[in-house]
């Protein structure tokens, strides 16, 4: 028999493969793209990883995406464009329970790849980062309107971003719960803090105590804390070392006679976040006398902490991704014991609860700091504290 001609074996070989190329391939990458960037961080993610998530090569990814640029800026507005799209579908006057069961269920389904937006987007350029608010802009103004119809008060702006804050963090954590579990979790924590009167909240029963702010003494600890603004500022990545020595007033090169590198400074500044952190929980549990009590002195130790060290903490939560794993790994481990400590407590008040709820709430609770914290534009006052601590024992359900 006579082989085949080039163009029979070009035919045969293409064939199947044109015949099982999915229509919706640049969805495929989308998604893919965005777990991605949410489990390696912007700068660490490749084109290449993205291609072999998708299972093709990295021409054909360029063939939908010019560049990485392009398919993160996508990956961002992707998730805000799906809640728009489902809030559209909500009749306006809706029930505010239907307002936020339609971007709950968003939310969860893009659980993987939704965190970009919260913590990568900084990567975006000037006119990318305008749209994405716009667009989140016009989400919060949705859920405002819903929830001052559920209880008109004056801060309805505040209990919409809390509420949008209890959603949106199961995009930063890997709990592992049913999709339809979370979403009803989720509407229900949600539905709570929108309804909390931030003003009508308990405070702690004893006054949080926080660890004192780092005096530096060393240079080591100077270029330490010189370093924790321009990364808070400008995101690690853009950080140059010529930035960081000049600010202490030394030469780049001097730098490495303290830190191996910059990734070494990020991962002081991550551990520096989490002692802090540690002995203000260690601080204000001392004298509790039950879990309740715990809970609330959990949730105001942890919201005094956000407003105290607010660029320490944006730093160690936006930038952990990004450690190596000799350095993440002991991190992680202090996070999973701060974690733990709030589930034990949330237990003992919620016996309902098991544990893979009790840690959705905990870091329910998490999240209306983070956007309730940014509405507050980080401002720091005994009555901001208090506002935002009742917010997030209403997201707990205590």
């Amino acid at each position: 028999m006579a082989p085949a001609s080039p163009s029979a074996r070009s035919a045969t070989t293409a064939g199947p493969a044109a015949a099982t190329r999915p229509r919706n391939r640049r969805q495929l990458i989308v998604g893919a793209a965005g777990r991605v960037f949410s489990e390696r961080g912007y700068h660490k993610a490749s084109m290449e990883e993205v291609a072999a998530g998708v299972g093709i090569s990295a021409a054909a990814l360029y063939r939908h995406f010019p560049n990485k640029y392009a398919l993160f800026a996508e990956c961002a507005h992707v998730m805000v464009d799906g809640l728009v799209a489902a809030l559209d579908e909500v009749p306006p006057g809706a029930p505010l329970t239907d307002v936020l069961t339609a971007l709950t269920r968003v939310t969860v389904a893009h659980r993987a790849s939704g965190g970009v937006y919260r913590w990568e987007a900084r990567y975006l350029n000037r006119e990318d980062r305008r749209r994405l608010a716009v667009k989140f802009g016009r989400l919060v103004e949705r859920v405002d309107e819903a929830v001052q119809r559920e209880l008109p008060l004056s801060d309805g702006r505040l209990r919409a971003m809390a509420a949008l804050g209890a959603i949106g963090s199961i995009t930063m954590h890997r709990t592992t719960i049913a999709q339809r579990r979370a979403e009803s979790l989720l509407v229900a924590s949600a539905l709570r803090v929108a309804t909390t009167d931030p003003a009508a909240g308990r405070p702690a029963a004893h006054p949080v105590e926080l660890p004192a702010r780092p005096v530096p003494r060393t240079r080591r600890e100077e270029i330490l804390a010189a370093s924790i603004p321009l990364f808070a500022r400008n995101g690690f990545a853009s950080v140059t070392n010529g930035q960081i020595a000049q600010a202490v007033g030394l030469t780049p090169s001097a730098l490495y006679r303290h830190y191996p590198g910059k990734i070494d400074i990020l991962a002081a500044a991550c551990l520096q976040a989490a002692g802090l952190l540690a002995q203000g929980v260690e601080r204000n549990l001392h004298e509790v006398s039950g879990p309740h009590e715990a809970v609330v002195a959990l949730a105001a130790t942890y919201v005094a902490y956000s407003f105290e060290y607010t660029e320490l903490n944006s730093v160690a939560e936006a930038e952990l991704v990004g450690l190596p794993d000799e350095l993440r790994r002991p991190l992680v481990l202090a996070q999973r014991k701060h974690i733990a400590v709030w589930e034990r407590q949330l237990r003992l008040a919620r016996p309902e609860l098991d544990p893979a709820q009790a840690r959705v709430l905990v870091h329910a609770g998490f999240g209306a700091v983070v956007e309730t914290g940014r509405r507050l534009r980080w401002r720091d006052s005994p009555g901001h504290r208090e506002s935002v601590t009742a917010l997030v024992v209403g997201t707990l359900g205590l």
